[in-house]
């Protein structure tokens, strides 16, 4: 272990005064700036290079390859308001405040990928269950060379989907229910990397998108396992809803293969779909956000062309709150040309 205490709140403790879990963007040289009050929980640096390690003052780092010209490069960070413990096991590292636990893990390139992803996300729910953070709201999963192929001729996100869904199978039963937001994307490098956000005490809801199929109802074209995962989670306390990677989809089908314009702005009306409030009455939620609540929004676009195109119409739609990065990296279909995320600060609140 490294800095700090984490333990969990004494009985009675009021709800308002567990550790509260924020995020910025800063950027990729030098060190995240101090806030006054609160400590980093862990980063994620997008760059040109893959790493895992804890950087100077001792926080856990992944570093991502996602960075190229013209585009953005940043990191992201997580902050809370109680100091972490951090650590590492089985090639992970994690910290955890007590409340919220940030781990990050890679895998090495090799000529599968299932098995090894089916172990190192298996050894992950492991390290979250006996953290006592068992409720894991938000995962990234960055997948390089995604639209390739395996040594055995299978797309090579579909062979890290499928180690995944063992995974989660193997750990939650079928996972329906405890799968939460995520994404995963392409980056310009090889290798796959994770980061999970988990919580002890907080209660999280994953939320699905009436214009879209569930990730985990796809049919078998898409793969022999259907992807893990929510289109958003909401945490209780705090209200803060995490919105998954979205594309051109509709039902489960891209729709406006290659007009970039028309597949952005299907994905915007995707987000403000779900985020909205008739979308979150149908979860028996209370209240409702338009696209410009959107924060920390970061932009995947396949191609560098497109660039221009996507930053004018999500910089009208989402406006500059938004702090909006954009990235130049593959998308987990051949045909979807954009990819969007970010989050919302609450309330949305349970009924």
């Amino acid at each position: 272990m490294r800095r700090g205490r984490a333990l969990p709140p004494p009985r009675g403790t009021f709800v308002n005064r567990l550790p509260s879990l924020q995020a910025y963007f800063a950027p990729l040289i030098g060190t995240p700036r101090p806030i006054p009050g609160r400590h980093v929980l862990g980063t994620v640096a997008f760059g040109e290079r893959l790493g895992l390690a804890f950087d100077p003052h001792g926080h856990p780092e992944l570093a991502v390859p996602m960075s190229s010209t013209g585009f953005d490069a940043f990191r992201e960070v997580w902050t809370t308001t109680a100091e972490p413990v951090t650590g590492s096991r089985d090639g992970l590292v994690f910290a955890d405040d007590g409340e919220h636990l940030f781990v990050a893990g890679t895998i090495a390139p090799r000529p599968v990928y299932a098995p090894t992803v089916r172990a190192t996300y298996e050894t992950a729910f492991s390290l979250v269950a006996e953290r006592g953070c068992s409720h894991v709201f938000r995962m990234w999963n960055f997948v390089g060379d995604i639209l390739g192929t395996n040594s055995e001729g299978l797309e090579v996100y579909q062979d890290f989907v499928s180690g995944r869904a063992e995974a989660f199978a193997s750990y939650y039963g079928d996972g329906i229910g405890h799968m939460p937001a995520a994404t995963g994307i392409g980056t310009r490098g090889e290798g796959i990397s994770f980061v999970l956000l988990a919580a002890r005490t907080a209660s999280p809801r994953h939320l699905e998108n009436q214009r879209q199929t569930p990730a985990y109802n796809y049919p078998e074209r898409y793969g022999p396992k259907p992807p893990s995962f929510a289109r958003a989670t909401l945490v209780e306390p705090g209200g803060t809803l995490y919105v998954s990677g979205t594309a051109s989809i509709l039902g489960h089908e891209t729709v406006h293969r290659g007009d970039v314009a028309a597949q952005t702005h299907v994905v915007l009306d995707n987000i403000a779909e779900l985020i909205g409030g008739p979308s979150l009455a149908v979860a028996g939620l209370d209240g409702g956000h338009e696209l410009k609540d959107l924060r920390l929004a970061k932009v995947y676009v396949r191609h560098e062309r497109d660039l221009p195109v996507v930053r004018a119409v999500c910089g009208e739609a989402l406006g500059p709150e938004a702090e909006t990065k954009y990235l130049n990296v593959a998308v987990c279909r051949d045909d979807l040309l954009v990819e969007i995320e970010g989050l919302v600060p609450g309330p949305a609140r349970a009924r």
